[in-house]
């Protein structure tokens, strides 16, 4: 696979530098305590390897949404002791204000927390100020947080054009997958392409049917594909205003010779609650006061067909309402066909998005895909296939 950005395999000596190291630290937090510590771990590699090989490691991260002030609520004070539990290495925590004199004290080794970068304006403005103030502080600079590349702030984008700018190992992953999933996939090339809406994944559809062979579309989305086709979906969740954008986008992957998946058998229940009484029917059979809720067992068997004959997989989305029992059936059942495929070999399984994730974990099988991006918004704007100004900035 071509290589189209610097990695740490391309810095020939860590010892004695200082390396700013972008990396997401915006976890979840409930009375003290982080309540997911994912994102912590995923730093682990990176950062352990540069302290190993004597970097002085200088972290950078965001936490919620200060706009530009400081916050107590949002200091990442409150996450450097879990995230030295987490690391099982010493952090100290660095305030902005005399960081330049904490940072001339540290050691090879030492690594540190700058205070959250978005306590400046200038940070997600991307000004040459901030920029400035950052780089002061170091001689080189690791982005290892795809999650927020895909915003210009100085330290994603900015910062990389001011130092020597390296990928570190998570960003290194993932964009190692992406690149395997849609740069340059081995063919055919299936996605899976679920959630409520039409209009929040457009741009994503109109993307894929030029990149793939078979579009699998579900969730409520589905739904507004089978009204485009004539098909009455009771009180279904449909963007009737949107019928005709799916049409389009049905003609595109016509004239692109992608195959397009809509369900043909669905279950419905009257109520949308745990467990009501449901029906599987023919999408024809779907009643006036019946809202379709998941993918049927036929199209589903059929889904997992289409995937034994595919070589790369994308998914991102659920299938049906997959946190209401029983409409997490048909997620699970092609996440766990997806799975097996990818541990027989003869498919790479890329999937990324919250609803995703969380569908994955609930099926039992993240651990098994090829590679799951706990990314939100840079995954999707990939999908779409947007430049992301923190990726852009560190290739070569």
């Amino acid at each position: 696979m071509t290589k189209i950005f610097n990695t740490l395999d391309d810095m020939d000596d860590f010892s004695g530098k200082r390396v700013l190291v972008r990396e997401d630290l915006n976890v979840p937090m409930a009375k003290g305590a982080v309540t997911d510590d994912t994102r912590l771990r995923a730093t682990i590699p990176t950062v352990s390897e540069l302290a190993d090989k004597g970097a002085i490691v200088l972290i950078l991260a965001h936490f919620g949404r200060p706009k530009g002030e400081r916050n107590a609520e949002m200091s990442l004070a409150m996450v450097t002791r879990p995230y030295a539990e987490v690391l099982g290495r010493e952090l100290r925590f660095i305030d902005w204000d005399g960081a330049a004199e904490a940072v001339a004290t540290m050691q090879p080794g030492d690594v540190g927390v700058l205070e959250n970068t978005r306590f400046f304006a200038g940070e997600e403005k991307n000004d040459a100020e901030m920029v400035d103030r950052i780089a002061a502080l170091g001689d080189l600079y690791v982005n290892d947080a795809f999650s927020a590349a895909h915003r210009a702030h100085a330290s994603t984008e900015g910062i990389a054009k001011r130092l020597p700018a390296f990928a570190g190992r998570a960003m290194e992953a993932e964009l190692d997958a992406l690149q395997q999933a849609l740069g340059e996939p081995e063919h055919p090339v299936a996605a899976v392409v679920g959630g409520a809406k039409v209009s929040s994944k457009l741009d994503v559809l109109r993307h894929l049917v030029d990149k793939v062979d078979h579009l699998i579309i579900g969730g409520g989305m589905a739904n507004t594909f089978l009204a485009a086709r004539g098909v009455d979906v009771g009180k279904s969740l449909c963007e009737h205003d949107l019928t005709g954008t799916a049409e389009e986008i049905l003609d595109a992957a016509d004239a692109a010779n992608c195959t397009v998946h809509l369900p043909y058998d669905v279950v419905v229940a009257t109520e949308f609650k745990p467990n009501p009484a449901t029906r599987t029917v023919n999408v024809h059979e779907v009643a006036a006061d019946e809202m379709i809720l998941d993918i049927g067992p036929a199209a589903t068997e059929a889904l997992g067909d289409v995937l034994k004959n595919c070589r790369t997989l994308v998914w991102n989305g659920p299938l049906g309402a997959f946190e209401t029992p029983p409409f997490d059936t048909a997620t699970v059942s092609l996440a766990r066909t997806a799975a097996a495929l990818t541990a027989d070999g003869s498919l790479v399984s890329v999937a990324g998005g919250g609803d995703t994730v969380a569908a994955l974990n609930q099926a039992g099988v993240a651990e098994k895909f090829s590679f799951v991006s706990t990314a939100g918004g840079a995954f999707l704007e990939w999908m779409e296939g947007k430049k992301l100004p923190g990726v852009a900035a560190l290739m070569r």
